[in-house]
């Protein structure tokens, strides 16, 4: 899976639909994580508050991973102006 981020809110997403394809419960997830299931919940909900750190060991429990890179060009098309 490849997907663009632009907003805080995508992240929380990906992460929930990464999770219950899984098959991991907010708890099982929270456990390893060391922190309560209420907290993984509000992450998930709103991943504003996430830190860094914190978002590479979730991507790495979940199988994803991180990637940034220079931002490619528009399309370029035949279509004539």
């Amino acid at each position: 899976m490849r997907q663009l981020i632009t907003t805080p809110s995508q992240v929380g997403e990906i992460l929930l639909r990464r999770r219950k394809a899984r098959r991991v419960s907010q708890q099982d997830l929270a456990a390893r994580l060391a922190m309560s299931q209420s907290r993984l919940s509000t992450i998930e909900a709103h991943p504003e508050s996430l830190t860094l750190e914190r978002l590479i060991l979730l991507a790495k429990m979940l199988g994803l991973e991180l990637v940034l890179q220079d931002k490619s060009d528009a399309p370029k098309t035949n279509a004539e102006w």
